[in-house]
């Protein structure tokens, strides 16, 4: 069955409803506690999934208490111009394979948490992030989706300043700040999807529309990039897979984020990030 995976103040539960269910406690310890532990044991968190009825809950969901589902990935990648509309704003070519870049995992924060700039030239891109749930390297396409655990909902701040301060342009740098990855609410099994390769996806600033596409407008889908990165790199269990971002960042559309500013993120059935900015001091 179908699992909402979550990580509560640091311990795996899972979801049903309002409602969360401490892994460890309702497994009696054969699902340890530490979620990227917990992650490893995908068929039990299918069979716990099927019978949380059998359980009592451990208490409701508070959006203050979820950290990121994913806190430790031993790498985290990203995906440059992967929509069309977004290669057009940015006068860019489309690339013919994927482009990848390092988004640093000391960059993971939780859905809630909030962005710390470090200078005025900062923007958002919402994100659909791609957990990796079985190993492996030469992955073909055709077994791609086989290797995914689930999806979060991501964004991919950007301090811009540092990201083209040069040629070439330091992707890695730019986007890897602390705090700049928050991911959540929820990792969500690939099972709870109708169709895992056409989901929604918006971003908002102060409640204004800013992004609004479907995954099934990548150029490269989950299939191509998994197997793309696992012929480089030997995928891990928990890597994680910033997939790009669609049509409307800021930064080719005049404007960046200001101290206070509130983004949202939404993804089709998984759900939705809400981050606000503070500006902290000068990036040296």
């Amino acid at each position: 069955m179908a699992f909402t995976f979550a990580n509560i103040n640091n311990r795996s539960a899972l979801i049903q409803g309002q409602a969360f269910f401490d892994l460890a406690l309702i497994s009696a310890g054969s699902i340890p506690e530490e979620p990227m532990e917990a992650i490893k044991h995908n068929a039990m968190l299918h069979q716990y999934a099927e019978q949380l009825d059998e359980y009592r809950p451990t208490g409701n969901v508070l959006m203050e208490d979820l950290c990121a589902p994913i806190p430790h990935p031993r790498n985290s990648y990203g995906v440059g111009l992967n929509y069309q509309l977004h290669i057009e704003e940015a006068s860019s070519r489309t690339p013919e394979v994927p482009m990848v870049f390092t988004k640093f995992p000391s960059c993971i924060s939780a859905p809630t948490s909030d962005v710390i700039m470090r200078s005025d030239e900062c923007d958002y891109e919402g994100e659909l992030v791609i957990v990796i749930g079985k190993g492996g390297k030469d992955i073909p396409k055709g077994d791609a989706w086989s290797h995914v655990l689930g999806f979060c909902v991501g964004q991919d701040f950007s301090d811009r300043g540092v990201q083209y301060k040069d040629q070439p342009a330091q992707f890695n740098l730019g986007k890897s700040f602390d705090t700049f990855g928050p991911i959540g609410p929820y990792l969500v099994s690939i099972d709870s999807f109708d169709d895992p390769a056409d989901l929604s996806i918006t971003t908002t600033v102060n409640g204004e529309v800013r992004q609004q596409d479907r995954t099934s407008n990548m150029i490269f889908d989950v299939p191509t990039l998994v197997s793309y990165i696992s012929a480089v790199t030997t995928l891990n269990i928990g890597d994680i897979i910033f997939s790009g971002t669609p049509e409307g960042v800021g930064f080719r559309n005049g404007y960046f984020l200001l101290d206070g500013d509130v983004v949202e993120t939404t993804i089709q059935g998984i759900g939705t990030m809400t981050n606000t900015c503070v500006r902290g001091s000068d990036f040296a």
